[in-house]
């Protein structure tokens, strides 16, 4: 990390709010967690008076079956962030570029910025695109997939096609997964090339960002560089079992699944009557007020106790909010605060747990 780029960066706003009497349609995670999380906890917080086994093969060989790699392939982080971080720790240098896409995740600019690189910011549904001497001048190449906050997921096949030509250029590409699991498309961790490094998030599917757990995936050289810079001890011991736990739910990662692709279609379907209403992967939607006052819809929001995301924070983006997708009945509280709800018209069919 490049010390005057510390000294002079700046923090990036996120979603999420702490008041408690707020439901809080700004931070895109699952309202539901997994059963058995509680007991999870419970027992390795008992374990907690020793350190953890850095190994951490449980947790790695979980995440490894859920995104389809060899365990040994798996860099345990403290979330999504922090193997983000560490992934252009080990690939940017000061003076490097990268490439970095928008509107998207605000981190990846600020991170590449740390490191004493400069971001060349790309239209997000363009960057898959890009080759030749433009990617062989930057050190790094950045795909958030599905994007945040416009919502929609990378195709495969031009993921795998842009990975390879990074592979050509000898750029790294980082393709930040933080939401894949909200949808049935396969993990880029399959490429198996020495030039991706794929990053996940477990709190997001899971619904537990106070959690703080996550992993990298690489291979070769990118694999040994993170592994031996990975901090000891990276996660605590109820982050590393609660993880495990969670990554095995597979009923209730079908579930959510459903849920969130049939509410996304509903909400869609209803805020289109207000907005314009981006398609999405994702479990959260992306809308433009047009010429309404942003603050004024937020605040209005807010007056019938639903928070919303601001997404002019998001570069390129000036008449935007995000909200997330999130069980029926907060989601018509939502609709309702918006003034899009004609009626509840939602039913439970989801055996999710709410623990």
């Amino acid at each position: 990390m490049d010390p005057e780029s510390v000294r002079t960066g700046e923090r990036v706003p996120h979603g999420g709010d702490s008041d408690r009497e707020i439901l809080d349609f700004s931070a895109n995670t699952n309202p539901s967690t997994p059963d058995g999380v509680t007991t999870v906890y419970e027992r390795a917080l008992e374990e907690s008076r020793r350190y953890p086994d850095d190994d951490y093969p449980a947790f790695r060989a979980a995440a490894a079956e859920f995104v389809g790699c060899d365990p040994a392939r798996v860099i345990p982080t403290p979330g999504g962030l922090a193997a983000i971080r560490s992934a252009m720790e080990i690939a940017l240098e000061p003076g490097d570029d990268a490439l970095v896409p928008y509107p998207s995740f605000g981190e990846y600019a600020r991170e590449v910025q740390l490191q004493g690189a400069s971001p060349r910011f790309v239209p997000h549904d363009e960057i898959l695109a890009v080759e030749g001497d433009v990617l062989e001048e930057c050190a790094l190449a950045v795909v958030c997939t599905p994007n945040n906050p416009t919502g929609e997921a990378a195709d495969p096949d031009e993921l795998a096609a842009f990975a390879a030509r990074c592979e050509g250029a000898g750029t790294t590409l980082l393709v930040d997964e933080a939401f894949l699991g909200f949808t049935d498309l396969p993990s880029a961790a399959g490429f198996g090339l020495e030039h991706v490094i794929v990053a996940r998030s477990l709190t997001k599917l899971f619904g537990l960002p106070g959690l703080r757990a996550g992993f990298a995936v690489a291979t070769g050289r990118r694999w040994e560089s993170l592994e031996t810079a990975r901090r000891a001890w990276s996660l605590g011991t109820p982050a590393a079992r609660v993880g495990a736990h969670c990554l095995d739910q597979d009923a209730f990662v079908r579930d959510t699944r459903e849920r969130v692709a049939s509410e996304r279609d509903r909400m869609r379907d209803a805020l289109e009557e207000r907005f314009d209403v981006d398609p999405s992967d994702a479990p959260y939607l992306l809308c433009d007020v047009g010429d309404r006052d942003v603050d004024a819809v937020i605040a209005s929001a807010r007056e019938s106790g639903v928070a919303i995301r601001d997404a002019r924070t998001f570069r390129g983006l000036e008449s935007h909010v995000r909200v997330a997708v999130k069980d029926c009945d907060a989601n018509d509280r939502l609709l309702a605060a918006l003034g899009v709800l004609e009626s509840d018209c939602c039913e439970h069919t989801s055996g999710e747990s709410h623990e």
